[in-house]
C-alpha cells in the first residue's frame, strides 16, 4: 500500500511553516502527523489537505533533562494542540519565560511554525517539527 503522504513531503512542507495532514474520505476525520490509515475509522480512502497550523493548547509538559543529542536546549515546554480543523498535534512552544509556565496556558491560542531539528543516531537526519507561538 501506498502512503497518501509520506513522511518526506509531510516534513518538507514543515519547513515551509505549512501543516498537512490526511483527510478521510469516509468519516471526514483530519489526520495529523500522517499515517497509513484514518485514525478513526481506519478507511484508506485519504486526501491530503492543507491545514490552518492554529488551534488550542489542550496540555503541556516542560522537559528538564532532554534526550540525547538535545541537551543544550533544555530545559523547554512541548504543548498538546488541539487544532481548529478537530486533530491534536505536539510541538514546543517558543517564546515564554519558562518560570512562567502555569495551568494558565490550558486554553490558549497558538498558531504553529517550524524549527529543523538535526538528526541524530537514531534518525535519518534532519526534520523540521511544529513549534507554537501564542496568536496575536
Amino acid at each position: 500500500m501506498e502512503s497518501k503522504l509520506t513522511f518526506k513531503e509531510y516534513n518538507e512542507a514543515l519547513k515551509k511553516d505549512k501543516l498537512l495532514g490526511l483527510k478521510c474520505k469516509q468519516c471526514s476525520t483530519i489526520t495529523v502527523p500522517p499515517k497509513m490509515a484514518c485514525r478513526k475509522c481506519g478507511s484508506t480512502d485519504l486526501e491530503v489537505v492543507e491545514l490552518s497550523g492554529k488551534g488550542k493548547i489542550q496540555t503541556f509538559t516542560t522537559v528538564y533533562v532532554a534526550p540525547e543529542g538535545r541537551e543544550d536546549e533544555a530545559p523547554y515546554t512541548i504543548v498538546l494542540v488541539e487544532l481548529d480543523e478537530g486533530s491534536w498535534i505536539m510541538g514546543n512552544l517558543t517564546d515564554i519565560d519558562l518560570t512562567k509556565v502555569t495551568m494558565e496556558l490550558i486554553g490558549k491560542r497558538v498558531k504553529m511554525g517550524h524549527k529543523v531539528f538535526p538528526g541524530d543516531k537514531y534518525s535519518a537526519g534532519d526534520a523540521a517539527r511544529p513549534l507554537f507561538s501564542f496568536e496575536t
